[in-house]
């Protein structure tokens, strides 16, 4: 029986999302423009903000681009902000959007080493402690020197790699497309198992995503605004990491001991030990892949790891932009792998695209926020008070606004503040730079605590792998808490009773120039 034309707009309106969902999104874009013209357009500005949050929170059962989007376009038709504002905030962010296209598609191209050195990884250590300890340390580490959304996108080829691998053999299905349909697995058994090393892989993504932040925070190059406060304080690679050393040792050092704690006593959904079944099944896989591997393959994961080294050197060193030395790695891998047509150059591009129209979306709020002082009264509040409690307020307020907003924004918001002060001579040179310290530290810390607090944890959020591992928005927030926790009290202890003390002390011992 063929539906009417009314009832066929509806059901085209956000595809398959439920009912309840696409009448949420209609009653938003209804009641937004009423609030901006009748009421105020400030508290239009913060309904669109959590309006925003919500359809991340809501990614598995809509994809976020999509309402995320139509919110968007009407904000900027009724005017709370223009196309020119959301113009300069993407070309502000440019050096993101161009690591997001160029890079993650240059990994797609290193899977085979990355399968091959993670499942190597994955086998070796039994332990499920000391493997979650692993991956966040190596998160922590490369996220030091890498940009944090290069190294999630390794570790999410990696998992989508085992994944794969597993549920292709219980379900004896060959296409990738039906990795999230366990109705081909046959037995309520299998259906367990795979349960479990779904459960087993979401802890594995949460302890990589959290150690991005325990490393990203450290250096200079750890963030894109760890860069911005690091030029308008005008500090060096070496002065930035001892700089931060009082506030980012304690932390790391506690970060690390949750990951410990929250597998030994299995708690907030961590502790899922790797099933033996699985284990064998990767197993077997490794060993036929080593036996059937051919010169030419061996020839192909020589020359990965050889651009993977021309990867951790050019970045560390900043030889270029991210996203150039992204490109830089699908000239070189494409050109002495083999892979020349075009086709198979465009599957690479599958992950990273809709990802970067969603983050050229979340840009268009962030215009919002701009053009409608959203955060103004926070800053006044910050700055009006007294100079002893700045720092623990700036780290607060931060780390507040960092978990619904962008990390970079605030940054760049509250570093611009600051140095404004400094020059109206409100505050001192030194403590400008404690501010400094106070302002990076509050916008990687405490933002761990939501998806859309870190660039790394939204695209968890919104790639292939979440659906397949069952990773939503609440299930990360819940997941994220013990080190939300832990990483922001820490961080304020060390900021309001640590940083000068030991800053002191660090320049008594010659490690850094007086203030």
């Amino acid at each position: 029986m063929e539906i009417s034309m009314q009832r066929a707009v509806v059901k085209n309106f956000l595809g398959n999302s439920p009912d309840w969902y696409k009448l949420a999104i209609i009653v938003f874009l209804i009641v937004n423009p009423l609030v901006y013209l009748f009421v105020s357009p400030f508290a239009a500005g913060w309904m669109l903000v959590v309006e925003f949050i919500f359809t991340l929170a809501m990614a598995l059962k809509c994809y976020p681009l999509q309402p995320g989007g139509l919110l968007a376009i009407e904000a900027i038709i009724i005017g709370m902000t223009s196309p020119k504002q959301v113009g300069h905030e993407i070309a502000n962010n440019l050096e993101v959007i161009l690591l997001l296209i160029f890079m993650v598609a240059g990994i797609y191209f290193m899977k085979q080493l990355l399968l091959f050195v993670f499942t190597k990884l994955l086998l070796s250590i039994r332990s499920k402690k000391m493997l979650a300890l692993a991956f966040c340390l190596a998160s922590a580490f490369l996220s030091a020197f890498l940009d944090a959304l290069t190294v999630i996108a390794v570790v999410i080829s990696v998992s989508v790699g085992f994944y794969a691998i597993y549920h292709q053999f219980v379900s004896h299905n060959g296409n990738v497309d039906g990795l999230s349909d366990d109705k081909c697995i046959d037995s309520e058994d299998k259906r367990q198992t795979l349960e479990q090393f779904r459960a087993f892989l979401r802890s594995l993504m949460m302890h990589a995503g959290v150690g991005t932040a325990l490393g990203g925070v450290m250096t200079m190059v750890g963030e894109p605004q760890n860069l911005i406060i690091a030029k308008h304080v005008g500090w060096d690679f070496a002065t930035f990491f001892i700089r931060m050393s009082p506030v980012t040792l304690p932390v790391f050092i506690c970060g690390l001991l949750v990951c410990l704690l929250v597998e030994h006593f299995k708690l907030f959904g961590y502790g899922a030990e790797l099933p033996e079944r699985v284990r064998s099944v990767l197993k077997d896989y490794d060993q036929k892949s080593s036996e059937k591997r051919t010169r030419q393959e061996k020839a192909q994961l020589v020359v990965q790891a050889l651009i993977g080294i021309w990867l951790i050197v050019a970045l560390a060193f900043h030889f270029a932009e991210v996203g150039l030395i992204g490109l830089s790695v699908i000239i070189l891998a494409t050109t002495f792998c083999g892979i020349t047509e075009e086709h198979a150059l465009g599957k690479a591009f599958e992950e990273a695209l809709p990802f970067t129209a969603l983050l050229t979306v979340f840009f268009s709020i962030v215009a919002v926020i701009i053009d409608q002082q959203l955060f103004t009264p926070f800053i006044q509040f910050v700055l009006q008070s007294s100079p002893a409690s700045q720092l623990s307020l700036f780290y607060l307020f931060n780390g507040l606004l960092s978990a619904v907003s962008d990390n970079v924004f605030v940054g760049t918001v509250y570093i611009n503040e600051a140095l404004s002060a400094l020059k109206n001579g409100l505050i001192s040179q030194q403590q400008y730079e404690y501010l400094a310290v106070a302002i990076n530290t509050g916008t990687n810390l405490p933002s761990v605590a939501t998806p859309n607090g870190q660039a790394a944890f939204l695209f968890l959020l919104t790639s292939a792998l979440s659906p397949l591992i069952r990773l939503s928005y609440g299930r990360m927030v819940m997941m994220a808490l013990p080190y939300t926790i832990v990483m922001t009290l820490v961080g304020l202890l060390c900021v309001e009773f640590w940083l000068v003390p030991v800053t002191e002390y660090l320049i008594k011992l010659g490690l850094l120039t007086p203030l």
